[in-house]
């Protein structure tokens, strides 16, 4: 059982993750910073980060720090520039081929746990105050479908298509002011998935996760 001083702990790490910006490379403070910022022990801190690390938030990197998401393929070389990874379209049609197939699974295997994880991150979403914060979000809901199938092949690649998404779309990183409208369209389609998953609906857990990705493809090859 996790002890309540790492749990603790965890909580206000991932509050503070949800809440504030990171570098371009989404490397977190050094742990000393961070026990000041979360106001908790150096013990406590490294129970959190043992924590969040085991779930695929956040991967450490000797000599170099402790980084937001899961931690790179090894099998992909850091020198490909991102031309040499993927196109945006090729992204697009993976997640369209990928996506929707993992959420059909979730409906049949998804836990309780995670589908409360579910409804966490489309709500801290639609709370998001700024671009930076949803996308967070987001990018956290897409991992719990994943993770929501019970198997660890599916959530690998997953990651893998998500770390070479990060590097074609968020390299375009919208800069607007200010955060997602209320009428934001990933905040039905989320909420969509999430009662399709909890209500062990595979058929339609895919549609709605296939129209999301569509959705959110389109917009971004129309504002290319």
């Amino acid at each position: 059982m996790i002890p309540d001083e790492g749990q603790a702990a965890f909580t206000q790490l991932q509050a503070f993750l949800a809440q504030h910006e990171l570098n371009e490379q989404g490397r977190l403070p050094p742990e000393r910073e961070l026990c000041d910022i979360l106001g908790v022990s150096r013990g406590a801190l490294r129970k959190a980060l043992a924590i969040a690390e085991s779930e695929g938030r956040i991967w450490r990197h000797v000599g170099k720090g402790t980084f937001l998401g899961s931690k790179p393929n090894e099998t992909i070389s850091p020198s490909l520039t991102v031309a040499n990874l993927a196109s945006p379209i090729e992204v697009i049609r993976a997640r369209l081929t990928i996506e929707p197939a993992l959420a059909r699974e979730a409906a049949v295997n998804a836990s309780t746990a995670d589908l409360e994880e579910l409804r966490l991150c489309a709500e801290r979403g639609r709370e998001a105050s700024n671009w930076r914060q949803y996308e967070n979000w987001d990018n956290r809901f897409h991992r719990a479908v994943a993770k929501a199938t019970q198997n660890k092949l599916l959530v690998l690649m997953f990651d893998n298509l998500n770390s070479i998404r990060r590097t074609v779309v968020w390299g375009r990183r919208r800069e607007d002011i200010g955060g997602p409208p209320a009428d934001h369209h990933s905040f039905l389609e989320h909420e969509a998935i999430v009662e399709a998953v909890t209500d062990r609906n595979p058929l339609e857990s895919e549609r709605a996760m296939r129209i999301h990705i569509d959705t959110v493809s389109r917009k971004l090859l129309n504002s290319n």
